[in-house]
Formats: structure tokens, sequence, C-alpha cells
């Protein structure tokens, strides 16, 4: 079984603003259910620092990052130069692996630059989590908010850049 939705959106507490994920795959494998986000990436950035946000931050933001922090077992004060759309993307991972009874969760990038723009941010937030990040590998992160949460970076093929 597998089912694929593009432009997912899983929301999230705090705000009016869903985690919008390019590709959410849920899948089977002999070990039950699998819940996968993708984030599709050329050359664009993972958008907002966590350390822009500031101490002024509103209520609603500080709640929802709040939540990220403790769904995905981190430290707030470690994240400073984490950017935040890793954060709740791999969040959303476990959000829908919980909502659809899954045993386990990937966030995976899948990015066409070959040049591996921003996979060096990635190897970062996957820091935070424990793992020493390659290329084209899954990596286990450890048992997060009751769900097996993997990550992981792909390299896409430059030919479907021209297409």
């Amino acid at each position: 079984m597998k089912t694929d939705i593009p432009e997912h959106k899983v929301p999230l507490p705090g705000g009016r603003t869903e985690s919008q994920n390019d590709v959410f795959v849920l899948g089977s494998t002999q070990s039950g259910l699998v819940s996968i986000c993708i984030e599709g990436k050329v050359a664009e950035s993972f958008g907002e620092l966590i350390s822009k946000w500031g101490p002024d931050s509103s209520p609603g933001k500080r709640k929802r990052f709040d939540y990220l922090v403790g769904l995905l077992g981190l430290e707030a004060e470690d994240l400073a130069d984490i950017y935040y759309q890793l954060l709740h993307r791999t969040a959303s991972a476990i959000i829908e692996a919980k909502r659809f009874h899954a045993t386990t969760a990937l966030m995976l990038v899948h990015s066409f630059s070959q040049e591996h723009m921003w996979f060096p941010e990635f190897r970062d937030f996957a820091g935070k989590l424990g793992v020493d990040a390659d290329l084209n590998k899954i990596h286990f992160c450890g048992e997060r908010s009751g769900v097996d949460l993997y990550v992981g970076w792909v390299v896409g093929n430059p030919a479907f850049l021209t297409r």
C-alpha cells in the first residue's frame, strides 16, 4: 500500500500557518506504516533561522516552537542556528505518523542542487537529532514522541532540471 499527496498541509498549534510538505507519502513495510514528508529543493534556502525570531515573538509563535521542540525531543537553546523549516517539516512527519498510527516517520530532502546547496545546514540540523548526515543516505534518529524517526538527503538526477 502507498498513498502520496502533493502539497500536503499539516496543521501546527499556535497559528494559522500549516507545514506544507511538497509530498506526503503513507506507505507500508513489513514492520508497519511509515509516514514520509518530502521537501523538494533546487537552490532555495530553508527559510528563516530560529535566531531571527527574537524575544518579541508572538505568543502563538512561541507556543508552536515549544510544541515542535518537545515533539522532536530537542533543547530549545541549542537551535538558534537551525532553520525553522527543517524543524516543522520533520515534526510534520511525526505528526502524520501519529495520526495514521504509523510506527516510523521520515523527513526527506530531495535536492536537485548538484552543488549540494544547503546540505551543510541540513547536516547541522541532523546533528541536533544525534546523527552525522551524509548525502544519499537515510539516518535513524531514535524514537521521538513514540515514533521511530529517520531523516535523509537525496540528490536528484540533474536531467530533471531541464524538463
